[in-house]
């Protein structure tokens, strides 16, 4: 199976402080990848200097083997740790305009966006202003854009966070949707549960380096079978914990 995403030797400094250390690691075509880390563990940053948002010192990041290009050959679905929208604007136009920005016709669009506000019982809110939903709605009217057009690759930048279970388990099935559609996702979260429901393969960062990388079978394997949710706490819970790679 080729690589889809492939990140090498990557560093990166904020001024002088250094957030990102020599870190290494692929993501596999027709995989789900887990990105998991504690806060300022280094996730967010990775991702961000993988899509040209910051600069890396150091380091080669690509996507399908060269520096990844707005314009370029992948059809790349970005949902954001910060969400925004056009919040003043009806959830139907927002959605519409951003399929016909990916280069959806706008029947195509419509039709889409339809169709998931009904996946996600919103198709009453449809020709509701975006500011006038609940935090939690909004977020589901981001994720809708981010899967239209069904891209290739998908990275979620904590796709369920603030999400009651009932909705957070919708929302996993609709990524679990576009897996079985042949997507490459790569989902930043540190919800262990959502990692064992749906990763191939993750890697844990602390301070800017891996501290395991595997298969979620093989991480678990190397810390004597426990839990995900158990390991997290191991490697976040101590500062001398030695780096670990399976």
């Amino acid at each position: 199976m080729s690589n889809i995403i492939s990140i090498k030797n990557f560093s990166m400094k904020f001024g002088t402080t250094a957030v990102i250390n020599n870190l290494s690691f692929t993501v596999k075509r027709g995989e789900t990848f887990g990105l998991l880390g504690s806060n300022g563990s280094g996730k967010t940053t990775t991702i961000r200097a993988l899509l040209g948002i910051y600069p890396q010192t150091e380091g080669e990041l690509l996507i399908e083997g060269k520096p990844y290009s707005v314009s370029g050959d992948v059809k790349l679905g970005y949902l954001p740790e910060e969400r925004g929208l056009y919040k003043k604007e009806p959830v139907l136009d927002v959605m519409v305009y951003f399929g016909q920005l990916k280069g959806l016709s706008r029947i195509q669009a419509k039709q889409e966006a339809i169709a998931f506000l009904e996946r996600v019982k919103l198709q009453d809110k449809a020709n509701t202003r975006l500011d006038k939903l609940s935090g939690g709605q909004q977020q589901k009217v981001q994720l809708g854009i981010t899967v239209m057009g069904n891209p290739e690759l998908l990275i979620l930048d904590e796709p369920t966070k603030g999400f009651d279970p009932v909705n957070r388990k919708l929302l996993m099935d609709i990524i679990e949707e576009h897996q079985q559609k042949g997507a490459t996702v790569v989902m930043v979260t540190h919800q262990m549960e959502e990692v064992e429901r749906l990763c191939d393969r993750i890697i844990l960062l602390k301070d800017g380096k891996a501290r395991a990388y595997g298969t979620v079978a093989d991480v678990r394997a190397t810390f004597g079978g426990k839990s995900l949710n158990s390991i997290f706490l191991s490697i976040y819970g101590d500062e001398n914990q030695e780096e670990t790679n399976v």
